[in-house]
């Protein structure tokens, strides 16, 4: 069958399995493992696309749920998909709308047609079902879409988890039927199960059965402790087959990169080093952070980081991003977003040479020492 998609898994390190590839799209090749910017509306926040691009990012993730509510799919389909309104010329993956919908516990009711919402802005009242979500995705123009699932609480009870997973099937099913353009953009399905064994095994002889583009592990960084987040990827990730691309969902900080890839994932997304970064929180490359608040920064004459190659590093000292981050300057947000996401990215390539050089092994003993 033609893919819309390709994964070219390039090597396997020996002593932990992480693994080295290449996923060829539409819009470009991406290195793997990767790490994707999240562009919620479109848009990584307070950043270009050629900044964002320029930290080394070869894939964004866009968001369903708040595309739909604002400008709505069919407006950015009119001006020529995602890729052309965001003037974002790289990959895209979508979400599919599940996890905003689980976040929204206090707006939402689930059935089987999809989930009933109250919209957050203004209260309009919309029912997001698996063929609208594939709806919505193929006409942002994606390059791979996410089927739409049910993402249930980390702590719910075996018997809900079993009958939501269940639902998740049901679903996807309903999201293969829905496609229109499989020619442009992919589908990966999603893995559940909870914490449960033989859930996420039985699971994933089902995801296994569809032969899809790629696969995510999904219900992993909703709550749950680091420890158990690590069990259920080491126990989902060789579940999914060897020749497609697995995604962990929602993760993470700079060691649960290393972990992930250490337990067989290829990609990631995250909001935590461009939220950190409005927040004043910036990164560093042995995975340490600080804030940029600290009094300690109001005099310093140096970078954020000796030795950065980001823009921010090597044009602006602490003190003058300090200064204006506590004077509410816009800038500051931008330049302070520039650094996280050139330290993670910077970060992917160190993993993708550990793997290439066979001393995975010997990072993730770093991080777990630092």
């Amino acid at each position: 069958m033609s893919r819309t998609v390709r994964f070219e898994l390039l090597k396997v390190d020996p002593a932990t399995g992480a693994r080295l590839g290449r996923l060829h799209t539409p819009h470009g090749t991406v290195e793997t493992p990767a790490f994707m910017p999240v562009g919620t509306a479109g848009t990584v926040k307070a950043m270009l696309p050629d900044e964002v691009e320029s930290t080394g990012a070869e894939v964004i993730l866009g968001n369903t749920f708040h595309l739909y509510l604002r400008p709505g799919h069919k407006v950015i389909e009119k001006l020529g998909g995602l890729h052309q309104f965001a003037q974002w010329k790289k990959t895209i993956l979508t979400d599919s709308g599940g996890f905003q919908v689980f976040s929204l516990k206090e707006l939402r009711k689930i059935k089987e047609e999809g989930v009933e919402f109250q919209s957050p802005y203004g209260g309009s009242k919309h029912l997001l079902s698996p063929e609208l979500s594939i709806e919505v995705q193929e006409a942002l123009g994606a390059d791979i879409a996410m089927a739409f699932d049910e993402c249930p609480p980390h702590d719910e009870s075996r018997a809900y988890v079993e009958k939501s997973m269940q639902r998740t099937t049901r679903w996807l099913d309903r999201c293969v039927a829905a496609r229109q353009r499989p020619e442009r953009t992919s589908l990966f399905g999603i893995l559940q199960g909870g914490r449960f064994e033989d859930l996420r095994r039985a699971h994933a002889e089902v995801l296994i059965e569809r032969d899809l583009d790629g696969y995510a592990v999904g219900g992993v960084a909703v709550g749950e402790e680091r420890e158990m987040m690590m069990d259920v990827t080491a126990l989902s990730a060789p579940l999914l087959p060897a020749n497609k691309p697995r995604y962990l969902m929602g993760v993470g900080y700079p060691r649960d990169l290393v972990d992930a890839v250490a337990r067989g994932i290829d990609m990631f997304d995250c909001v935590i080093p461009t939220r950190n970064a409005r927040n004043g929180r910036l990164f560093l490359r042995d995975g340490s952070y600080f804030n940029i608040k600290g009094s300690e920064n109001r005099e310093h004459p140096g970078p954020i980081e000796e030795g950065c190659a980001c823009t921010t590093c090597v044009r602006f000292s602490r003190a003058y991003v300090r200064h204006l981050f506590v004077s509410n300057e816009l800038l500051a947000y931008r330049l302070l977003t520039m650094h996280n996401l050139f330290v993670y990215q910077a970060h992917m390539r160190r993993i993708r040479a550990a793997i290439a050089n066979e001393t995975m092994a010997e990072l993730v003993r770093e991080f777990a020492s630092g």
